[in-house]
């Protein structure tokens, strides 16, 4: 359901610091079923730590709801 390139395309729109998930997938994010919301932030996870977008990393944290992820 991760649609890689587009995720990939709008991380070079977003400026290097951190950042939760929802916000960089967009205004579509709200009209997801939770059970989607959870398997597409899993799978940006799983390939965050794969190495699949250079340049961002997943900070162990979590913050206001949800899990920080940093673009540098």
């Amino acid at each position: 359901m991760l649609d890689e390139d587009q995720i990939a395309n709008r991380l070079l729109a977003l400026e290097p610091g951190e950042f939760h998930f929802p916000e960089l997938y967009g205004e579509g994010w709200n009209r997801l079923y939770i059970g989607d919301k959870v398997k597409i932030g899993r799978e940006f996870l799983n390939a965050v730590r794969k190495g699949r977008f250079p340049g961002v990393e997943d900070t162990g944290r979590k913050k206001g709801g949800g899990r920080l992820y940093v673009k540098n």
